[in-house]
């Protein structure tokens, strides 16, 4: 079976000794293409450091990664740096855009980086902020955006070079009620697209638009629950994983 994602016993640590931290402890994870997937579990669980390794952030101590079937966790930072802007779109938390440039200029960045002529990646970032209902602040500067308003850009530049897996980081984590609401909407969309989606997220209305449930506790993935289409709290299976550092 094809895998947009296969990860095979990661295992990360930061510290030495007694006071090293296992943030991740022998996870292995596989996404089918077009699988939407969400990450659950308490703060400091391993979550976002696991988001981290799959996109090439922080490197593994143990353990594999690949990614449309090509093995990543062993490439320099400049292979890494060039298989992420085509292969890889992250949505952080806090947004990250680059205050100094207009909404549009921020979105069209990661194709323009990764060599697309800056006419073809500008039209590119039109289109996603019109399907994302913010093409109306285009030549805005994101300071003088609402918080949504910033995420909904953070989601059109993670979509700019048509990865083939999405990766979101607690993406509804700073935003109201209403607004995570409309970042929902447009993820379940993007699924519905065939968009392959790795999410983390303390939100069990967020987790619930998933097609499968992990939950993680003190760098394991402990528990899987696979949600019903159309029954989203309904359980179809529930399996405890092993692993040890």
């Amino acid at each position: 079976m094809h895998f947009t994602l296969l990860a095979r016993d990661l295992v990360k640590r930061f510290g030495e000794g007694p006071a090293a931290v296992w943030a991740v402890r022998g996870v292995d994870l596989a996404l089918a293409p077009g699988e939407f997937v969400a990450l659950t579990g308490p703060s400091g669980c391993g979550k976002s450091t696991l988001l981290h390794l799959i996109a090439g952030f922080e490197r593994p101590d143990r353990g594999t990664i690949e990614i449309d079937g090509r093995r990543v966790d062993s490439l320099s930072e400049a292979e890494w740096a060039r298989f992420r802007r085509h292969a890889i779109g992250f949505v952080f938390q806090f947004f990250n855009l680059v205050d100094t440039l207009t909404v549009e200029e921020n979105v069209a960045l990661p194709a323009i980086v990764g060599g697309q002529r800056r006419r073809t990646a500008r039209r590119r970032a039109r289109q996603l902020l019109e399907a994302l209902g913010v093409a109306d602040r285009a030549s805005e500067l994101p300071t003088r955006l609402s918080g949504g308003e910033q995420q909904r850009v953070a989601l059109a530049r993670a979509l700019a070079t048509e990865p083939r897996l999405l990766l979101a980081d607690e993406p509804t984590g700073s935003l109201d009620s209403q607004t995570t609401s409309v970042v929902l909407a447009l993820l379940r969309d993007l699924h519905a697209r065939g968009q392959t989606i790795l999410l983390a997220t303390h939100d069990q209305r967020v987790a619930s638009a998933a097609d499968r449930v992990l939950q993680m506790r003190d760098g394991r993935i402990t528990e899987e629950t696979v949600l019903v289409p159309g029954q989203p709290k309904a359980t179809l299976s529930r399996l405890r994983y092993g692993g040890s550092p």
